[in-house]
């Protein structure tokens, strides 16, 4: 059954009668509505291309693609400005409160976003603004035309551009929907509001209990690497301030008694010698994005690496970031491959005194500490003496198989929660997305809902 035809036999009922739309994927419309393009009612203002030398940190706020975000908000917290005496010059740019926005370009072309600030900002070059006539268009009705599948199914197949699509102004209005009158439109636009945001706070207590689980997974290994499994083991204090108490009988060690810490480097990028097909395994600190590492970021050949100061890190090792101004610095994962990596990481490379996945566990536990100890202005970096400097405490290695074991068992069930989280998530925004395309289409007929209060 479709997610149409589940609307419909479950809550919601089709309208009396139907005709052709003229329009094979809009297929049959109400009797009463009419098929037309959207530039009957509307049309698009582009946005200026400002130099990027004229963007300094306050006066008028310019928007940007960037500023235009997932959930159909516009914020301007990280937005561009131009000084505030020269706006009046591109007053044709200016966006109002209540204005629709998209995306004109790139890999979130179609993206859409309410403009809701009280004080009126400029857009930028490849940001399309509607300008809609209000008589005949419910503006929110149409928030909800631009939100739907057809729609966003249209802008994928007009756009051009290949690997950086795009769509021009014309283009954005020459979809082909349905519409009712004025007064129906708004009864849908009331009707969508009211159930997407139900969909919404289901949406949004997902997203809490997956922060939660997270939460709770770092606290369990934390837990778990600093205190151990015997909760009435006695204690005493680390010395170390993100450690406090630990077991008596464990010892406080530095990172370099477990493991020979080494650092990357990268071969030049201008010889193409060292790049082209090249054989031999090579990681930028992007790849540290996941827990365990087993793809390289590209390949240099034995030439860069005879001619180079790379070294070939094991797999077994644990990788840690030193420099990023974003959370880069601090993270680690384990490496599956034998591979050599770039200046921005720190490779341990373990002994037999400790188990590679308990101080994977450790650092995971001390990341926000780390990244503090990192030097520097603006962009602070750690180095392999500071990491090898890092005291961490260290029980038997059977204590710490105990202690990975139980790790592994209860994270994998902490994993399995949040992935169901986010199937859940999933359905509930294919729902809405469904439920936005059936009501604006005319597949359902909301003429008379009430809401639940009513």
């Amino acid at each position: 059954m479709t997610q149409f035809g589940l609307f419909m036999s479950n809550k919601y009922q089709a309208y009396a009668k139907y005709k052709d739309s003229g329009v094979e994927w809009l297929g049959e419309i109400p009797n009463h509505w009419m098929s037309t393009e959207l530039k009957r009612y509307s049309v698009v203002q582009g946005g200026y291309a400002f130099s990027s030398d004229s963007f300094i940190e306050a006066g008028k706020a310019v928007i940007r693609i960037g500023d235009i975000k997932q959930d159909g908000s516009v914020s301007l917290e990280s937005c561009k400005y131009i000084k505030s005496e020269n706006a009046d010059q591109y007053s044709q740019y200016q966006v109002n409160n209540g204005d629709l926005l998209m995306a004109m370009t790139g890999a979130t072309i179609g993206k859409v976003g309410r403009f809701k600030e009280n004080e009126p900002a400029l857009l930028n070059q490849r940001v399309g603004s509607f300008k809609c006539n209000r008589i005949y268009l419910n503006y929110r009705f149409f928030w909800y035309v631009l939100n739907s599948s057809g729609y966003q199914e249209y802008i994928k197949i007009t756009a051009f551009g290949g690997a950086q699509p795009n769509i021009s102004d014309s283009g954005m209005v020459g979809y082909q929907s349905a519409f009712p009158l004025e007064n129906e439109q708004t009864k849908i636009a009331q009707f969508l509001d009211h159930e997407t945001a139900k969909i919404d706070t289901l949406i949004e207590k997902q997203r809490r209990l997956i922060e939660l689980l997270k939460e709770k997974r770092q606290a369990v290994i934390s837990h778990a690497v600093t205190k151990g499994l015997n909760p009435n083991a006695p204690m005493k204090d680390s010395g170390v301030e993100w450690l406090g108490e630990v077991p008596e009988h464990w010892k406080l060690i530095k990172v370099s008694y477990v493991g020979q810490i080494l650092n990357g480097s990268t071969p030049d990028k201008n010889n193409l010698s060292y790049w082209t097909d090249g054989t031999i395994p090579w990681l930028s600190s992007s790849c540290l994005n996941s827990d365990i590492i087993n793809e390289p970021s590209s390949y240099i050949t034995k030439n860069a690496y005879d001619s180079s100061s790379v070294e070939l890190i094991p797999s077994g090792a644990l990788l840690v970031g030193m420099v990023g101004q974003g959370k880069t610095r601090g993270t680690s994962a384990i490496l599956s491959i034998d591979s050599c990596i770039n200046q921005n990481m720190a490779a341990i490379i373990p002994n037999s005194k400790i188990n590679i996945n308990f101080i994977f566990y450790i650092f995971q536990s001390m990341y926000q500490d780390l990244r503090e100890l990192g030097r520097g202005g603006n962009q602070a970096a750690l180095n392999c003496e500071i990491i090898a400097s890092v005291r961490i405490p260290l029980p038997s290695i059977e204590e710490q198989n105990k202690i990975v074991r139980f790790l592994e068992n209860l994270l994998n069930k902490l994993e399995l929660a949040s992935h169901l989280g986010l199937e859940q998530i999933a359905l509930l925004q294919e729902r809405r997305t469904a439920l936005i395309s059936a009501a604006v289409t005319g597949k359902i007929d909301v003429r008379h809902w009430q809401g639940e209060c009513a």
